[in-house]
């Protein structure tokens, strides 16, 4: 990741008026290791090469955060509590996601045993694409994937968790909202492990 690219990733978030309004006011969240992440950047910015309004096909807000102190549902419903008054205002849904927490859920929901993420920014290098690995707070950016793909912009699947099925059901929803956006085919998936 250059300077540049950096630089680049916060003018697009800065220019979107849902990113920016989360992060001028990231400070009032009061989560530890909180990052606004998965794919609302990545939308942003295909709806700025795309001439598009700017929450077209924008579902909803990722906010992830680390908290090993508190494993507990009812702990993780308060942050998510907190988060939906705290940007009230703004017409996204939030999901919010304590990832110290994601282990004890997963193999129910996935039916795959992960062990515990040491930080938040461990989870994204497990998200189903290069693109929404991509995590921003008030002071820092992270890419583990870099952001060539990101500013091309290309999808590309991220192989260490997810399969073909969940990575084609996500980009064709992806595909009818921004048809010319480039898709690369599964095979074309990063396959490296960060679960170590």
């Amino acid at each position: 990741m250059t300077v540049a690219q950096e630089e680049a990733v916060r003018r697009i978030a800065s220019n979107h008026p849902v990113a920016d309004a989360i992060l001028r006011r990231w400070s009032q969240l009061g989560l530890p290791d909180a990052w606004l992440s998965g794919s609302l950047l990545a939308q942003a910015w295909w709806n700025a090469c795309f001439d598009l309004p700017p929450l077209h096909g924008i579902a909803d807000a990722d906010i992830i955060y680390h908290d090993a102190a508190d494993l507990s549902e009812a702990g993780e419903a308060a942050a998510a509590a907190h988060v939906a008054q705290l940007f009230a205002d703004l017409p996204v849904r939030f999901d919010v996601k304590n990832q110290a927490r994601v282990h004890l859920w997963y193999p129910d929901r996935f039916g795959i045993v992960i062990p515990p993420y040491r930080s938040a920014l461990q989870a994204t290098t497990t998200y189903p694409t290069t693109v929404s690995a991509v995590a921003i707070s008030d002071f820092a950016l992270s890419a583990p994937f870099g952001l060539d793909d990101f500013l091309a912009p290309v999808v590309r699947a991220n192989a260490t968790l997810i399969d073909r099925s969940v990575y084609e059901a996500k980009t064709q929803r992806w595909a009818a909202c921004w048809p010319d956006l480039a898709i690369l085919p599964w095979s074309a998936a990063v396959r490296h492990s960060h679960l170590q």
